[in-house]
């Protein structure tokens, strides 16, 4: 009957434009067959209602929603045979409505979304061909409510099904497809749920969303002026962070697209930009996609940063720059900085974004707390890897030279993790290190009021620096300002001293530092500042040093230094004749602090030609206690003697008649040593001085011939020899008192 009398029935109602029996005869159908609750009279009514639509035909479109309604209730039928006929029903209804039932699509790509995942796979077979059936409508279609879709979209996307996502994605690539549907103004709503469908276990449909993302960036990389770049930041961000390869490589891949497309707009999501990029690296060759793509990451970004930066107070600033392709819409979606959490961060909210399409200016506000706290914290997390630290200080420093008024508000609290990288184990990582600390403490902005010390009274002792009691006679720690800036270096700032003291402070608390780096940081701070200000401010802060060993240990350290390294050869030139006002005042602060340790005094005499006071101070070995360490640094200074430092101190030993005390200042080395291999060395030397008479010339002796060092003036030998033996009475008294307590501890042992 339904096949048959029914059609024939709906035709004659149709050709009487009689619409209340045509709305009662699908009432029927519905109401006492399709919702029936027998199975028979179910699958009576969907055929009956696939018939009546069939004789509609162009007419159907007025009765959709009665015709549809119905049908999708038994997509939910246990039975499948009956969500089968169901599938087959509208198949019908949509075939014959066409165009017509786009108002309805959203309920039917709610049930399709379902029948997807069915676990029937006649039911599936037949939700498939109704798909394609819809699927060629849309494409022929330019009425699609879009709008309407998204949010229906956005929900379905998150579905775990695996087929449920397939039908999504197959979805997804039908609308990008259609040139008239624009689905990328819509990318924020549904960006999110794509990269999560990525990590998928099934290839095919990983495969599928790799296909769809890449249409995606196609299309952002032609039309860069009609993307939102801002709102998708933040989910950039966090699928960078992701544990899934693929997830995380495309989403660093989409991240590099967008700082090179969207440029400053992307300042404001700098900080969480860098919470996923800078781990990455330092990943091994598994993943060395991933780390070529957030190295280039890392540096379009820090290319973004510039002086302009720094003009203004961040709370007002408003940069205002050639504008990057952008969206008209404002952006003022803030960064996300953390790594764990998906939400966005509400204390950026007061960055400010505006893209006026008129005049094509863009403002931006470069939040430079955020990214400083993310740099800090990465510099204070020891499981990081080398190049995400040698990373984090590069960035440092560039914000140091980009914006260094505002980097100085930070420095305070980044100046601890600085100086406790120094220890880093890798050199490469000191090395950049010492550049921040060097650009710090060289910087012009240092010295402005109110960032850090401004003079030498806040160079005081802290927890963290050395202690450096005032003396009697001596000029106290807030009398340094003149070290902190010399007249060489004008740039010195207000940190430099605070830096020469919390390095030694560092050298003090870790011998090992000092003895496998030392060398090397000082050397290279001798290359990124000025040698003179590093070697006076280190010896003014070691003369009120209270730690006697510590301070005999670095001054044999930076004697070393002074002596070998070839980076220093102009300050040996300058100390070697000591003609200028500088060059006296360097050696006498050198001096004073070099008499913690006798023998390096001895050869900063050498160095400066002062042989005279060079055989005074030997001459009062005598009187000091000889030990084996004693003797070992003469050793040492005897193979220095030999090197090419001193070749101009060994042509000086051919006058013997202007340089007598050179003579007797070796001489009197040669007799505190015993008979060793430097002996003989020595002794081999000495031996070597012709007789005086042998080397007179007609020249010679004439009057003023010949060259005769005289001592430099305006220094007091006299005062800098009582200064000798103060010195090492207090050396000594310092000795017997921790004798004395070791001989006390084997007294309790004993008892």
């Amino acid at each position: 009957v339904l096949s048959s009398s029914l059609p024939r029935l709906v035709r004659e109602f149709v050709a009487q434009n009689n619409t209340s029996q045509i709305k009662h005869v699908i009432q029927i159908l519905s109401q006492e067959f399709a919702l029936s609750q027998h199975p028979h009279s179910r699958k009576g009514g969907l055929i009956g209602l696939a018939a009546c639509s069939i004789a509609l035909g162009k007419d159907s479109g007025l009765y959709l929603k009665e015709l549809i309604e119905p049908v999708l209730t038994c997509f939910n039928d246990a039975d499948s045979r009956l969500r089968y006929y169901a599938c087959e029903a509208l198949y019908n209804i949509v075939k014959v409505a066409r165009g017509s039932v786009l108002p309805h699509f959203n309920v039917l790509f709610d049930g399709l979304s379902k029948l997807a995942a069915d676990p029937d796979p006649n039911v599936k077979s037949g939700s498939e061909l109704l798909d394609r059936l819809l699927k060629d409508i849309v494409t022929e279609s330019n009425q699609f409510d879009l709008v309407g879709f998204i949010p229906l979209l956005r929900e379905r996307i998150y579905s775990n099904n695996q087929y449920a996502r397939q039908f999504i994605i197959s979805w997804i690539l039908v609308l990008e497809s259609v040139p008239d549907i624009n689905l990328l103004d819509y990318l924020p709503e549904i960006l999110d749920g794509l990269f999560q469908i990525l990590g998928d276990n099934s290839k095919e449909i990983r495969k599928m969303c790799e296909v769809a993302l890449g249409e995606f960036l196609k299309e952002i990389k032609k039309n860069p002026s009609s993307v939102k770049f801002a709102e998708m930041a933040n989910i950039l961000v966090i699928h960078c962070q992701a544990a899934d390869d693929l997830i995380q490589l495309t989403a660093m891949c989409w991240m590099r697209e967008f700082i090179q497309l969207a440029g400053r707009v992307m300042l404001p999501y700098s900080s969480g930009i860098l919470t996923a990029v800078l781990p990455c690296l330092s990943y091994d060759d598994r993943k060395k996609n991933i780390k070529e793509v957030a190295n280039v990451c890392n540096q379009s970004l820090m290319k973004l940063v510039i002086p302009e930066d720094d003009e203004m107070d961040e709370a007002k600033q408003l940069m205002t720059l050639p504008a990057e392709p952008a969206s008209e819409e404002s952006l003022s979606k803030p960064e996300a900085v953390s790594s764990g959490d998906s939400e966005v961060d509400t204390t950026a909210l007061n960055q400010l974004l505006s893209f006026p399409c008129s005049s094509e200016r863009i403002q931006v506000t470069l939040n430079l707390d955020g990214i400083v706290q993310v740099l800090d914290c990465h510099l204070h997390d020891t499981s990081i890897g080398m190049m995400t630290r040698i990373a984090v200080l590069k960035w440092l420093y560039h914000l140091y030279i980009k914006t260094p008024r505002k980097m100085f508000r930070h420095t305070d609290s980044l100046f601890p993790i600085l100086l406790r990288t120094l220890s880093d184990e890798s050199d490469e990582v000191i090395l950049k290190d010492l550049e921040v600390l060097a650009e710090i403490a060289s910087s012009p902005a240092g010295q402005t009021e109110g960032h850090g010390p401004s003079d030498g009274a806040d160079v005081r002792p802290s927890p963290v620096e050395l202690h450096v009691p005032a003396r009697a006679g001596q000029p106290s720690s807030s009398g340094t300002k003149g070290l902190e800036c010399s007249p060489s270096t004008p740039t010195m700032n207000s940190y430099f001293y605070k830096f020469m003291i919390n390095l030694l402070k560092r050298f003090s608390s870790e011998r090992k530092l000092l003895e496998n780096r030392g060398a090397f940081i000082i050397r290279q701070l001798c290359l990124l500042l000025n040698a003179e200000n590093i070697f006076h401010s280190m010896a003014d802060i070691l003369l009120r040093e209270e730690d006697l060993k510590f301070a005999s240990t670095m001054v044999h350290t930076l004697n070393t230094i002074l002596l070998t390294s070839s980076e220093l050869f102009q300050l040996r030139n300058q100390l070697k004749d000591l003609k200028t006002p500088e060059s006296r005042n360097l050696f006498c602060c050198l001096y004073r602090s070099w008499c913690h340790n006798p023998v390096t005094t001895v050869s900063l005499c050498f160095l400066t030609q002062n042989y005279k006071h060079a055989y005074d101070l030997i001459q009062k070995f005598g009187d000091l206690e000889v030990t084996v360490d004693f003797l070992t640094e003469v050793d040492k200074l005897v193979q220095l003697i030999e090197c090419p430092i001193f070749t101009y101190l060994r042509l000086q030993l051919l006058d013997v008649k202007n340089n007598p005390y050179l003579i007797k200042a070796l001489y009197g080395l040669l007799m505190l040593l015993p008979q060793s291999s430097a002996f003989q060395l020595l002794s081999h030397r000495l031996q070597c001085v012709p007789n005086p008479e042998l080397m007179q010339t007609a020249d010679s002796t004439k009057p003023g011939a010949g060259y005769k060092r005289t001592a430099a003036s305006n220094i007091d030998y006299t005062e800098l020899l009582q200064h000798f033996e103060k010195v090492q009475n207090k050396h000594l008294e310092a000795r017997h008192q921790r004798a004395g307590r070791v001989e006390q501890l084997d007294r309790r042992v004993v008892l």
